[in-house]
């Protein structure tokens, strides 16, 4: 089981608690827990973040396809499954059905399902028949999903301070 990363948690992560300049033993943490196979997000993700054009972009496009997971064949059965939820589960509308399939958090799902893997992102839970958040389709689908900080706290990670270059 590995965590897979939602767009949402490196976009909020530069621009709030953990910014580049004050905070880089997130992002090194990032770094290690994906090269011991902890940690990674997909392609679609990565995609989402480079086309932000700035230092989250060239980060996310230093780490290529060992963070940001290619679309395997393993997964083809799991968006089938997916997209089947979310058409059939009659608790959407159109729209929201058609957005959620054509952006990477449907894909994202569909990873964590083939894989069981736990998915990191902020959305929360919602009511709404006009979007489906990754939350609801973890709910919906039985996948595990979290925050951030919980999954910083339930890998222990710890960001101390050092000397001061």
């Amino acid at each position: 089981m590995a965590y897979l990363l939602d767009a949402n948690v490196f976009i909020q992560a530069k621009n709030l608690h953990y910014g580049f300049d004050f905070c880089p033993a997130f992002w090194d943490w990032l770094i290690a827990s994906n090269e011991s196979q902890h940690v990674f997000s997909i392609e679609k993700v990565g995609d989402e973040v480079q086309a932000i054009n700035d230092e989250l972009s060239e980060w996310a496009a230093a780490r290529g396809v060992g963070f940001f997971l290619p679309l395997e064949p393993t997964v083809i059965p799991s968006l089938t499954v997916v997209s089947s939820w979310a058409a059939n589960g009659g608790r959407y509308e159109a729209g929201a059905v058609t957005g959620f399939l054509q952006v990477a958090d449907y894909y994202l799902v569909a990873c964590a399902h083939a894989g069981r893997h736990t998915v990191v992102t902020h959305e929360v839970h919602s009511e709404s028949r006009k979007k489906i958040k990754i939350p609801d389709a973890c709910i919906g689908l039985g996948i595990r999903f979290m925050t951030p900080y919980e999954m910083l706290r339930s890998e222990r990670a710890r960001f101390l301070l050092g000397p001061q270059p």
